[in-house]
Parts: structure tokens; sequence; C-alpha cells
């Protein structure tokens, strides 16, 4: 009897038959491909189901112990929704991958449009060779894919910033969907408590050696298997050294060209090399990388392994967390990268006229960040209005227009929170807890808040906080205008950060001036930040540009208020306040101002202090909104994996 083959990975043999026909007609899709499909249906089908899943891990038939057995899952016209995986060892009863399915009911025509990949029902999965392995019928992801992120951080084990907890978190929430994640980031050891994150992270034994930088750089691997995910990190001698992962109190590091070159040729080594749970991840994996420190993976995928017809079927997709960063370095430097020669015009960049240092200076330079854009095959940014922006002059820092030729493939995914850590019902870094049905307690947080910074205790004072770096971005300069104009108001302000000295001697100055009103913390303190945003009324955020922003979904989850400058993923995530909207009931979660200007912010938050103290029952509105909206890494990961099975749907990029 015929069988079916699809798409090469599922075989339905048809053993009792159709009543009348069935015809199938591709239509172009990742994994399997979508099927049309119009039949009638008499009493039983039957379906046998086998899967081939690549080399990566089993390769089998049906029957095979290192293969798997799947059965399809049906609605109530047996229209196929999903298949079960049964894996090795866990069949049950079982006794045959073949089952019966019977319709009871009397012969009718059934039209039908079926998508065999992702159905078109969420919840369902879909078996697929290597990429795609089972789909499960109210399972959490449509497809199962091998992920690897690349990054120059990763929380708790190293974090600098938003790109830290980023990759904390993303991987761990697509891993709760079923995928397959690993995550590469360098084995930092700087002679601090910190170290200690890498405890549990056991050495693997494998050593590889990459050719960079004019000679053989040996490098190892360690790993640590939490939540789901396989952490890796590359060790080498030049991250074991005093400092943050990017530089030490003189600067930025001088070999960090060197450095993130030796990640990225690892990263791409990881999949092949390294056993994870008895098996490699295979040449069928999706490279997420995160910004220029991982940005030459997806040009060493295209230059030097599918030449070879290696990771011929891998993807790579960019995330871009702030393109200020670009690693840019000499032309000069190009022979380092262990790239052909005949590459260089995928990193090759030349400086305007305006920005060079001298008259002889020809601006030609290297600029890794560039090559990740032309050569991966999708681009994510980390919230929808920073799509749009890094498209445009004022947002593109010189790369808008090869980010607008690049505009089908780049979509915006605005970053989640991590509930658990950032959840004012169980915080254990605040001294009082409450939620969206009851928020009393939140004004004891203020008055504890207060109190442990010396300020009056003032509960009806509306207390304004800022959380952040002191640097030109997050318009700190614009604060420091503005501090004599807001100290006339009756409002208590507090300031968490470190950054341009500058700004730190300023927030000093100003503590001095301002006893009673203000209040600056230089350095940053985990737990301190968990109170300020927990016990102020008011989170300002008059950012320059925000990729995305973490501190205002934080404010909201607890009940603050965020004033905001119309920039990036604030203005995505903050819906500015409207009194008259929904019959009077108000709308809204905080406020949203612009231009950049000191008028305009100084505005916004007097507004917002004025609706504290004289509209109490819009601010706890304001507070309900703001705390009952969704942030969660869950829902992004979502979005994610749609990204995931577009990427898919096209070739890999080949020069």
């Amino acid at each position: 009897m015929a069988s079916l083959q699809i798409s090469g990975s599922v075989k339905l043999e048809p053993l009792v038959g159709f009543n009348r026909k069935c015809n199938l007609y591709p239509i172009r899709s990742f994994g399997f491909p979508h099927f049309r499909r119009r039949f009638s249906i008499g009493r039983s089908l039957l379906l046998r189901c086998s899967s081939s899943v690549s080399g990566d891990k089993i390769v089998g038939s049906e029957g095979d112990e290192k293969g798997f057995n799947t059965d399809a899952e049906r609605d109530g016209s047996i229209s196929a929704l999903g298949f079960q995986l049964i894996p090795p060892g866990d069949r049950g009863s079982l006794s045959t991958s073949t089952k019966e399915i019977t319709h009871q009911e009397e012969k009718k025509e059934v039209h039908d449009e079926t998508e065999i990949a992702d159905f078109g029902v969420p919840g369902n999965r879909a078996v697929e060779e290597g990429t795609a392995k089972v789909g499960v019928l109210n399972g959490i992801a449509q497809t199962i894919y091998n992920l690897v992120f690349v990054t120059s951080e990763a929380a708790p084990y190293s974090k600098t910033g938003g790109l830290g907890d980023v990759c904390g978190s993303l991987p761990i929430a697509l891993a709760s969907r079923g995928h397959r994640v690993m995550v590469v980031s360098p084995r930092y050891q700087n002679g601090t408590p910190a170290d200690k994150n890498y405890a549990r992270a056991k050495d693997l034994g494998v050593r590889i050696t990459v050719q960079c930088f004019g000679a053989s750089q040996e490098v190892s691997f360690y790993h640590e298997y939490r939540d789901g995910v396989d952490w890796v990190f590359v060790d080498h001698q030049s991250y074991h050294r005093p400092g943050n992962p990017y530089g030490d109190s003189k600067g930025a590091f001088g070999d960090n060209q060197f450095r993130f070159t030796l990640l990225c040729h690892a990263a791409c080594e990881a999949p092949l090399v390294l056993p994870l749970g008895g098996y490699t991840y295979g040449e069928k994996s999706l490279f997420l990388v995160n910004d220029w420190h991982a940005g030459l993976v997806p040009i060493l995928l295209a230059a030097k392994y599918r030449p070879y017809g290696v990771y011929k079927d891998a993807r790579s997709t960019l995330i871009i967390h702030n393109l200020a960063h670009q690693g840019v370095e000499p032309a000069a430097t190009y022979s380092n990268l262990g790239l052909p020669s005949e590459w260089y015009g995928a990193v090759g960049w030349v400086f305007p006229t305006w920005a060079r240092t001298h008259a002889l200076d020809t601006g030609e330079a290297v600029n890794v960040l560039k090559g990740a854009i032309v050569t991966s095959d999708r681009i994510i940014t980390v919230s929808q209005g920073y799509a749009w922006e890094i498209t445009t002059v004022e947002g593109g820092n010189g790369l808008q227009d090869l980010l607008s030729s690049r505009k089908s493939v780049i979509n915006g995914i605005t970053n989640g929170i991590n509930v658990d850590e950032w959840d004012p019902s169980t915080d254990e870094n605040i001294p009082f807890h409450y939620s969206a049905d009851d928020f009393s307690e939140k004004v004891k947080c203020k008055m504890a808040l207060q109190k442990e910074l010396g300020l009056p205790i003032r509960p009806e004072c509306p207390m304004i906080g800022f959380i952040g770096r002191l640097d030109y971005q997050k318009g700190i300069d614009l604060i420091q205008t503005a501090g004599p104009d807001l100290m006339v108001d009756d409002i208590q302000f507090v300031m968490l950060g470190s950054g341009d000295p500058k700004y730190e001697s300023w927030m000093r100055s100003m503590e001095e001036t301002y006893r009673d009103k203000f209040r600056g913390w230089v350095g940053f303190n985990v737990p301190i930040s968990h109170r300020i945003t927990a016990g102020c009324d008011i989170l300002l955020m008059p950012s320059r540009f925000e990729p995305c922003g973490l501190n205002q979904l934080y404010a909201m989850r607890y009940g603050t208020i965020p004033v905001v400058h119309a920039t990036g993923g604030l203005r995505d995530t903050v819906e500015n306040f409207n009194p008259y909207a929904e019959g009077g009931a108000g709308a809204g979660t905080g406020w949203v101002f612009s231009p950049l200007s000191k008028d305009s912010m100084v505005s916004a938050l007097r507004l917002a202090a004025a609706t504290y103290r004289e509209y109490k029952e819009s601010w706890e509105g304001l507070m309900r909104r703001g705390m009952a909206r969704n942030y969660s890494w869950e829902n992004a990961a979502v979005q994610y994996e749609q990204v995931f099975q577009w990427v898919f749907m096209d070739p890999p990029y080949i020069k």
C-alpha cells in the first residue's frame, strides 16, 4: 500500500484508507509543509506515524528503541491537530505505534484546512525533523527548536544591565515551553564573591582550538543544567580579571575584540562538540545572538561553516538591545577575526567625514554589529518602538540605511520581567507586602523607606524615584537642570545609580543642599532598588532613547506610577493617563511626556504629584491598571516563537 511522506520526517500510511479521496496541496511553510485537505470520512481511518530525527540526537523509525512513536491527536471531525510524543522507555501499554481512530457519526463531508506544522491552533506542536521535534495537543509551544543563545552576560552569573536580565530569564521561559535551550557566555572570574555564581558549573573536559588573532587559542567549556537550560561557559584566561565584563574603573578593556571573538568562535562549535545530556544540539540549531559581542556568530556561520556543508540548516537571529554599541575597531584588525579575506565587505565600515580624527584619516573600520545585521536571517529589537527608531536618522547610529533595507525581517518584542523576583506580595527585599487587590500596605513601604533614608516621614508627600545609570542617555542632565525647580515643590526625591563622576558629585551636593527633600545613593544595590520601587509613588525615566527599559515595568507591577519620555520601549509600555476615558473611570498607567525638555518633564511630574494629592480615586485606578499588566517572560516567549517559525521559512543567508 502506498505511503505518504511528509517533509521527510513523518510518514502517514493509510492502512484502512479514505472512503472517498484525499488530496494534499503543498503550501510553503517551515517544517512540515502546510496542507489543504478535503475529504469525507465514513467509519474509520488508521494512521501510522513514524519519525526520523536527525543524527543530533535520535535516528530511528517505527519500533526502533532510539526512535519516537507518535500518535495523532484529533478533534471531533477527525482532523489532525497534533502528534503526541511517546518517549523511548515510556510507552506504557502501547505495543504498537498504530492506533485506530473511529468516527461513529454518519458519513459527512469535511472541508478542512489543516496546517500540519503549526496547525493554526494555539497550544499544538508538530513533529519535524531536527529542529521541531514533536507536536503535543494542548502543549505550550507549537514547535520545538534547538535554541543557542550567545551573550556576553547572563544573570545571575554576570550582569551589568538589561542584557543580563534578558539572557538570564528568556531562555528559562522558552525551556519551560518545551524547547531545548543552551546559553553560551564567558566564565568570568574577577576575584569577587560573584565568582561563586559559577560554583556549580562543571568542566566538561572538552577543549577546542580557535584560530584567530594570528594564533591558536585553546578554550574550554563549563556547564550547569539549571531550570531546564544548559548554561555553557567559555573559559579562557582573558575572562579572568578584576572588573565587569567590559572594563574596570580605568575604562573599557583594550582587548574586548579578542575576548568576544573567542566567545563567538566557541559558541559556533558548542552545538557540535558538547554532548549535553548525552547528545549534541547538532547542526539544525537556531542561534540567538545578542548585541555586537555575539555579532560574529552569523558571519561565521555564513563564511566558515555553510560553504562546507555544516550548519546548512541552521538559522541565526540578531537581538539588538542597544544599537549605540557596535564593536567598531580599526580596519587593520579584520585579520584578527578569523574570517576569510573575501568577507571583509560584511564588516567593513567607513566613518562619515565629520567623525574622523584628522584630515588624513580615511575612516575605515570594521563594525561587527553591521556584519551581524547583514548576515542574520532575522532581527529582533527589545520593543516595537525601538524597531522603528533604529531605522531613523535619530536612532540609527549610522546604520539606519542598512536597517531600513532589512525592515521586512525586523520585529520588536517587548522584554518581560521576572514576575517571581518582582512581586510585591512576596518580595523579601521589602518590609511590607501588598497586591492589586489590597495595596494598603504600600504606604508602609514608603514610610519605611523614608525612615531608612533619613527623610521626614510624611506619607502624604509625593515621593519620586529614579533608578539607573548616571549618564547622558538616561537624561540625568535634564534632572540636574530641573533640580532647583522641583525642590521648590512639596515633594521628596530619591535617586539610585552610578556612572559619570560629575553626576555622582551632583547627587552628593543635592543631598547636602536639600536634606529634607533629596537623597542620592551612589552605586547599585538590588535590595535598595526593590525598596525604592515599592516605596516611591512616582518613578521618573527621562531617557533620551530607551530600547526597552525594565524599571517602568517593575514600577507598574509595584503600583508605582511611571513618568517617562516618549521614546522606544517607554512609549510602548506606558499608556498616558486620561482621566475622562471609560465614562470618567479613567485609562492609562502613567504619564508620557514629549518633547524631551526640562519644562515638559517638570510639567508631567507636577501633574502626577497633583493627581496623587487631590484625586486619590484616579490614582488608585492608575495603580490597579499598572499592576494588572502582563509583562511576564512567558508572554514574550510566545512572541519569540512566532519569529522562530518565520526564520525557518526562508533559506539561510548565503553570500
